[in-house]
């Protein structure tokens, strides 16, 4: 996808790290400027972000179109009850939890992380939220790596991406 955001890449994992990104002010206000024009005026009431890097762009995104920001944690991170979802991982599984409460039903939500490998995750996030009732609209992550195919673990959601890893 071509973009206008631009910076370097991390020479450790070029096409999967954004830690270049953060060192840089303009290119990471770039990168949430670029998102915020997206989801402004589009009635979205949550920025879910999955930890940890989600909580890095969702906050601001969330603040810039007036939505709250509701993190989805690892197991036992959130204090109170909680609901979860497992999920599976290339090499594994994990579960993501969720405030009961922190979503409403019929709200329109957004999903937000730094990247979608295969795309598990995401899923993972959807369904949490869509169990308590909201609409996901659309995921939205910096990076991309198309090879792993998790786009097509979305069932059919909109994925919107800055960047796609080679």
């Amino acid at each position: 996808m071509a973009s206008k955001l631009r910076f370097a890449l991390s020479p450790i994992s070029p096409e999967k790290d954004i830690t270049t990104l953060l060192l840089d002010p303009k290119a990471f206000k770039d990168t949430i400027d670029l998102f915020v024009e997206r989801y402004k005026g589009e009635n979205i009431s949550v920025v879910a972000g999955i930890e940890a890097r989600g909580f890095i762009f969702g906050p601001p995104i969330a603040l810039a179109i007036g939505a709250k920001f509701v993190p989805l944690r690892k197991p036992k991170k959130l204090p109170g009850e909680v609901i979860r979802e497992e999920y599976v991982l290339e090499y594994g599984s994990d579960c993501l939890e969720m405030h009961v409460g922190a979503v409403n039903s019929g709200e329109r939500a957004l999903v937000v992380d730094d990247l979608i490998a295969t795309g598990g995750t995401l899923r993972a996030a959807m369904n949490l939220l869509e169990r308590a009732g909201a609409e996901v609209i659309e995921c939205a992550c910096v990076i991309e790596i198309p090879e792993l195919k998790g786009r097509e673990r979305l069932n059919g959601k909109p994925l919107f991406v800055l960047v796609e890893s080679h």
